[in-house]
């Protein structure tokens, strides 16, 4: 006989390190802002609406609050601008609306959410959100990744075997303070000048297309930018459908932010109509058209940015995934990320796909965080989300390429020094035989470094 053993003492329960509950999107009113009181919806569905008012120095920016934020944070943001931005500004209404949505008028109180606010910390730094005694690291450089030291042509890197990097357009309709390609894309600032493209645009476009015609071997190519949002539509559609001539070209990814920070240019009945064309050739020729777009934070995920990927969705776009970058103080926490990844998935049809670690530009170790503790981000968001929905967070290790971040070959926490293998060669060393054999360093935030590492670092003689 089977006795049913009753418990003896009840069980503990113990709350889950992530407890999901859905949250649906919505569109803050972006009435609140004196400056957009009278602003009607149709005015805010407006693509050119929303190009035309973004927000691009501090005059416009106090035109837009009014009373509504303290001096203090101009000067901030001006002190900011003065001495360390490596990107100029540049908001689109979009984005200024999902900043500190219900900080409610109390100048003091949306100024302290102002700061506090995660989209703002990336999309519009100030003096103070930077590292005070290391604000770049040694080792930053202004391409980081060496993209234009791989160009085949101006602006076609190719870095990996099957793989090239379109850069079509060296502006966005907004400017990321982090932005990697800090050297080539949007105005100069007070601390960088940019470089330029020289070729023009059609001329640029025939040399890569000569040069994806005469290379078989890639079969991906990402179009980028900048941002492709700002490629006039009747060009970009001519220069998608001229890949799609090439036999060879099996994948091809649009890679905006717009997506999120603009998604009215997505919604447009031009562009929709463009968009569409492109994938209908996609599918009859069998290739694999996709979006990638770079979202940060939940709050950046409203219905428009829903309905901008899902639009795209509906036209034949095969899918629209995510790429966005881990940054401390936006997103390098299990919650930010499971949240912002749920937003994406569940709500919007995005894929979440990776998150990078923030490269080694001028003046991000205040964004950066360390190899160790991206590897334990990882460990944390694993299990709650679907597996194909699920991002990998990587490294983009330079002269190697993304690895995750568990690839590394050896790692001093100490000194902060990981150090990275590859299996094939980038497109600049077909004639170096070390290529497979070197390792490859890639660096921590110094701040994040026990004592004695960050006392070598600050023993070391200055870098050339």
């Amino acid at each position: 006989m089977t006795a049913i053993q009753e418990p003896t003492s009840p069980v503990a329960a113990y709350d889950q390190p992530y407890d999901y509950t859905r949250v649906e999107l919505i569109e803050p009113d972006w009435r609140r802002f004196p400056g957009w009181h009278d602003v009607t919806e149709a005015q805010w569905r407006d693509a050119q609406w929303q190009r035309v008012h973004c927000i691009r120095n501090a005059k416009q920016l106090r035109a837009l609050m009014g009373d509504q934020l303290e001096e203090r944070f101009y000067e901030d943001m001006l002190a900011d601008q003065r001495e360390m931005a490596t990107m100029s500004m540049l908001l689109p209404p979009q984005m200024i609306n999902t900043m500190a949505p219900n900080a409610g008028t109390d100048p003091a109180k949306v100024t302290e959410a102002w700061y506090a606010d995660p989209i703002r910390r990336y999309m519009l730094p100030v003096r103070s959100d930077r590292d005070t005694e290391w604000p770049s690291h040694p080792h930053s450089e202004r391409d980081s990744l060496h993209e234009a030291e791989m160009w085949v042509v101006e602006g076609l890197t190719h870095r990996y075997p099957t793989k090239v990097l379109a850069e079509m357009i060296s502006t966005c309709p907004q400017y990321c303070g982090h932005c990697t390609r800090m050297d080539l894309v949007g105005n100069s600032t007070e601390q960088i000048e940019k470089h330029k493209l020289s070729l023009k645009p059609v001329d640029r476009q025939d040399a890569m297309i000569e040069y994806l015609k005469k290379t078989p071997g890639v079969r991906d190519v990402v179009v980028s930018g900048g941002d492709v949002a700002n490629v006039p539509w009747p060009q970009l559609e001519s220069f998608l459908m001229r890949l799609m001539d090439i036999d060879t070209v099996r994948d091809i990814r649009l890679a905006t932010k717009a997506l999120a920070a603009l998604p009215q240019h997505w919604i447009q009945p031009k562009v929709v109509e463009g968009l569409e064309r492109v994938a209908g050739t996609a599918q009859r020729r069998g290739i694999n058209l996709a979006i990638h777009t770079h979202v940060n934070h939940a709050q950046s995920v409203t219905p428009l940015v829903a309905e901008a990927a899902r639009t795209a969705l509906d036209v034949g776009v095969r899918d629209v995934r995510n790429q966005g970058v881990l940054m401390k103080g936006v997103n390098a926490t299990p919650a930010d990320l499971l949240d912002l990844c749920f937003a994406l998935q569940g709500e919007a049809n995005i894929l979440p796909y990776y998150f990078y670690m923030c490269d080694m530009i001028p003046n991000a170790e205040h964004w950066r965080v360390s190899v160790h503790e991206a590897q334990e981000l990882q460990h944390a968001i694993m299990g709650y989300l679907p597996g194909y929905a699920t991002p990998r967070i990587v490294c983009d290790v330079p002269y190697v390429g993304k690895r995750w971040v568990h690839q590394l070959h050896e790692y001093d926490r100490e000194l902060g020094i990981s150090y990275w293998t590859k299996n094939y060669r980038t497109g600049i060393e077909h004639e170096d035989p070390e290529a497979l054999q070197r390792r490859y360093p890639y660096y921590d935030p110094i701040s994040t470094l026990p004592e004695a590492g960050q006392r070598w670092w600050r023993d070391q003689p200055p870098m050339a």
